[in-house]
């Protein structure tokens, strides 16, 4: 007789994180009758030659009797399965400090192609004050390194503030990537040109399971407790994205992190924001293939972190054209486009006359990029205390005109009156999407007052 087995493995696809290597290769036993898992340390990692993991129920005692003809149970002798379940965790080895503080020179960051860039030549050059700002927030650094001289460093320091990985990348005169390493693989390399011997802690470093395992900008969660998180997938977006909507020290202003690449997406890494509110910003690609990838991981990373709020953007999803996704484009390359003044201004629409900066053929900016940002931003927040107080200051001290003309198809006959009605409802509805409009109305007619547009 065919014998019935009460606990076997998930059937299907799903890997979960391995208890011992820590990579998303396990497959759980579940019992049969229920679809419950077992307790979690229970299954088998499919990385078979880099972990061995497998802890069957039969063998460990969570079922009285070891039935000899179980199909699920891989025999092993006792030196393999004792080697299985007791194998370490490899022992995490960062960078160390001084390492990353030689990226720190005056000398060098004048010839920081990715920093003088943004001084000198983007569409739109930003104040040496903000880019100093950003360069010190994120501890950016310049590689003095061969062919690497005059790479941007973008280290990527954990909440604790190990020094996990520092990713280098050297960008052309349009701030497009040309060419990216790590910063202990050149160091590694120049010792063996020399013929020296390897320090032990690149020895160590390289021995690890992962290196580029936290957030870039992780280390600024601490002192930013209270500010809701943009999610990108690389650093030069997140350092775009501050320059562009303000530096974090304002808690209404989102603190921009990056996960490294579009693998990177995963519970190990966001699990550091749990109970956090997060708007996740995926990359373009062909028919949407990395937006629908990581709106599936966002569901199950989600599941396990109760009290966190994700908001998947599909805001460029909505603009880009073809061209854009098979290029791969992320949002900062439509933020360059623009002025960052507007943005730092409150602005919440673009004239139409520079529409065509995002490359949407004929789409009509009624609702722009900045407007669709405004409207995520904004959705996520508790509440608009800080922009109520800011509006009503303005509009109490300001001479108003009695009309004014917002475009060709809209204008106020009574711009007091309006004011008052806008104001009273955002009051009474704060921190409400339902009428977030009204909150971007206000802004928009201050800017528009601000700027003297008749």
């Amino acid at each position: 007789m065919k014998k019935s087995y009460p606990y076997i493995f998930e059937k299907g696809s799903k890997k979960h994180i391995c208890p011992a290597c820590g990579h998303k290769r396990f497959v759980r036993y579940v019992d049969k009758e229920t679809g419950d898992y077992l307790p979690e340390q229970y299954g088998k990692c499919d990385r078979a030659d880099n972990c061995g993991y497998f802890l069957n129920p039969y063998t460990d005692g969570y079922v009285r009797k070891l039935d000899a003809d179980d199909p699920h149970n891989v025999k092993m002798d006792a030196k393999q399965y004792a080697r299985a379940r007791e194998k370490p965790t490899k022992k995490m080895v960062n960078i160390p400090v001084e390492v990353l503080r030689k990226t720190f020179n005056e000398r060098f960051y004048r010839n920081n192609v990715f920093l003088q860039n943004l001084l000198t030549n983007v569409p739109y050059p930003f104040d040496n004050t903000d880019v100093s700002k950003v360069t010190g927030l994120y501890y950016l650094g310049t590689s003095s390194y061969g062919h690497n001289i005059g790479a941007v460093t973008f280290p990527f320091i954990d909440e604790s503030s190990n020094i996990r990985a520092v990713q280098v990348k050297q960008f052309d005169s349009n701030n497009k990537t040309t060419h990216t390493t790590f910063l202990h693989k050149i160091i590694e390399g120049n010792y063996r040109q020399s013929n020296t011997p390897i320090p032990k802690w690149i020895r160590e470093y390289n021995e690890q399971d992962s290196m580029v395992s936290c957030l870039f900008g992780a280390h600024l969660l601490n002192d930013y407790k209270y500010n809701a998180i943009a999610l990108v997938e690389a650093p030069k977006t997140a350092i775009y994205g501050t320059l562009y909507f303000g530096f974090p020290e304002n808690t209404s202003n989102l603190l921009w992190l990056a996960v490294y690449n579009k693998s990177s997406l995963n519970y190990e890494r966001l699990k550091v924001l749990k109970g956090r509110t997060i708007i996740v910003f995926p990359d373009l690609s062909n028919e949407g293939k990395t937006f629908n990838e990581w709106q599936e991981k966002i569901k199950l990373i989600a599941e396990k972190m109760p009290g966190t709020k994700f908001k998947m953007s599909n805001l460029i999803e909505k603009f880009a054209p073809e061209q854009d996704r098979i290029n791969g484009n992320d949002i900062a390359d439509y933020l360059i486009k623009l002025d960052w003044r507007n943005f730092r201004n409150e602005v919440t629409e673009i004239p139409v006359e520079v529409s065509n900066v995002s490359n949407v053929e004929n789409e009509p900016v009624k609702k722009t990029i900045i407007a669709e940002v405004e409207r995520e931003i904004y959705s996520t927040t508790q509440s608009w205390n800080t922009e109520i107080l800011k509006l009503e200051t303005f509009f109490e001290n300001s001479n108003l005109p009695k009309q004014i003309e917002l475009s060709n198809f809209e204008k106020i006959f009574d711009v007091r009156y309006y004011v008052e009605k806008c104001l009273k409802r955002v009051k009474a509805n704060n921190g409400n999407p339902a009428y977030l409009p009204y909150l971007i109305y206000l802004k928009s007619l201050m800017v528009r007052l601000n700027n003297k547009v008749p």
